[in-house]
């Protein structure tokens, strides 16, 4: 496995939410690096994961003011996709 792959996608999103889509519809949720694009990440997630991909929707999660003390500063910027696999396929996360 190339390690290009690997710094595409960063981590699953292990949520109530992201587990209850990925049992009803099939979708799962990753943290991707914000440069990513779709292609790219579909391309990632089958060769890591061995699934066929059909659909990928992507959102930039907003940056956001944190205060630690008298310093302010941001969050660092962020990116989720949601992948929809093929039927019947299935990804073990955690």
């Amino acid at each position: 496995m190339d390690t290009k792959y690997l710094e595409i996608i960063k981590a699953p999103v292990v949520t109530e939410k992201s587990a209850n889509i990925a049992q009803t519809e099939g979708k799962y949720v990753f943290k991707v690096d914000p440069k990513a694009n779709k292609t790219q990440i579909k391309q990632a997630i089958e060769k890591i994961f061995k699934v066929k991909v059909v659909e990928v929707s992507t959102m930039n999660e907003k940056v956001k003011t944190k205060r630690v003390g008298r310093y302010s500063g941001l969050t660092n910027r962020s990116k989720k996709a949601i992948v929809k696999l093929a039927e019947g396929q299935t990804i073990e996360i955690g």
